[in-house]
């Protein structure tokens, strides 16, 4: 016997799979999620505040589990809710997909492409991203690029999630789950504040930031442990107070060395960085991100 409903048949009750409607209402969760509420998701979603509340209300309805709390308290995910914006985050990247991958097999480049960086990244002066941007609007104008900047740890995730195409940061060890274009070499040293002498600047404690390179130094015991930093802007602040020792890539100190006058200190520590273009090795890449990382190895410097 042939039903018209579709079904999912598993164990126990059959259930039935999400229609379009189900789809609709679940773009409208996770806008509402991702604004951190309804009122916030109206605009970018032009509908009334009534019809947002009647899709994730549907919605909740139809997966049988409150999403969201939402009242004079504020707008706040459930644990459910928060399985559900990842899950479908996913599933709605992977539709967007479907026509810049249709166009590139046909040859033709359109849709997005997202880049992540490491902050500062600009800042180096071997940094051709601007560059590259430029090349790619000219060969491909119908893709285009979105950029956000991330942690070390945020971009490994955000490439395993398929959140961002090309992720653009050091290599402080070689994962087999990424695959590598090198850019450019940055180099990592430890600075003081100008007016510190070097008697003075052996007893300062490190700043310490959850870095590679900062634990490699941490674990000599050469320097006390100081106050933590959550990126180079607070190292630096840290290092301009002349309180404190701290780490920092050259090109970025020779900038803070503009305003604040900062000094290297103990030469005999020096760490270079390979920054370079990452992809995740398991999916294979649209083509817009092929051509652009064909345009960054294009731009490298002959060897």
């Amino acid at each position: 016997m042939v039903t018209k409903n579709k079904t999912s048949w598993g164990n126990g009750a059959p259930r039935r799979l999400l229609t379009e409607r189900d789809l609709k209402s679940l773009r409208v969760f996770c806008a509402a999620a991702q604004a951190s509420g309804i009122t916030a998701a109206t605009s970018q979603l032009h509908l009334s505040k009534a019809s947002v509340s009647r899709h994730i209300l549907e919605i909740e309805e139809r997966l049988g589990v409150k999403l969201c709390e939402r009242g004079p308290g504020g707008f706040r995910l459930t644990n459910a809710g928060t399985v559900a914006l990842e899950v479908t985050s996913r599933a709605l990247r992977a539709l967007d997909r479907i026509q810049p991958d249709i166009d590139a097999a046909t040859g033709v480049l359109t849709g997005p492409l997202t880049i992540g960086l490491v902050e500062h990244i600009l800042t180096d002066p071997a940094c051709t991203l601007p560059t590259a941007l430029n090349e790619l609007r000219h060969r491909a104008p119908d893709v285009y690029p979105e950029i956000v900047v991330l942690t070390h740890t945020q971009l490994n995730r955000a490439l395993r999630e398929r959140r961002v195409q090309i992720a653009i940061r050091g290599q402080y060890q070689r994962d087999r789950t990424f695959n590598y274009l090198p850019l450019f070499e940055e180099l990592h040293r430890l600075y003081v504040a100008r007016d510190v002498n070097e008697q003075a600047a052996s007893r300062l404690q490190l700043v310490y930031r959850h870095h590679p390179f900062v634990d490699k130094i941490m674990a000599t015991g050469r320097f006390q442990r100081g106050p933590d930093a959550g990126g180079l802007e607070a190292i630096a602040t840290f290092i301009a107070t002349g309180n404190f020792i701290g780490m920092l890539p050259a090109h970025y100190a020779e900038l803070i060395n503009v305003r604040y006058p900062i000094r290297r200190v103990d030469e005999s520590i020096e760490f270079r960085n390979q920054i370079c273009a990452i992809t995740e090795a398991s999916r294979p890449l649209p083509a817009s991100a092929e051509l652009f990382l064909d345009i960054l190895q294009s731009q490298q410097p002959s060897k």
